[in-house]
């Protein structure tokens, strides 16, 4: 009988080269002309959590 959490070797824990873990989650409600333009980008996550924190450095700078 095969194991159903898969093979030993696919559940060592996942590591990353990141300072803080990425746990939260966002829920965000786009229009689909926006959500398919962000998903042709080859990396459309990565590219939505700079979008926010470039818009949160510069609510950062202008409160200063």
């Amino acid at each position: 009988m095969p194991n159903p959490k898969g093979k030993p070797e696919n559940l060592t824990p996942f590591t990353t080269n990141r300072p803080e873990p990425l746990i939260a989650k966002l829920t965000v409600r786009l229009p689909q002309s926006v959500m398919d333009k962000l998903k042709a980008l080859d990396n459309y996550p990565e590219f939505v959590r700079q979008c926010i924190q470039d818009g949160l450095d510069k609510l950062n700078q202008s409160d200063s």
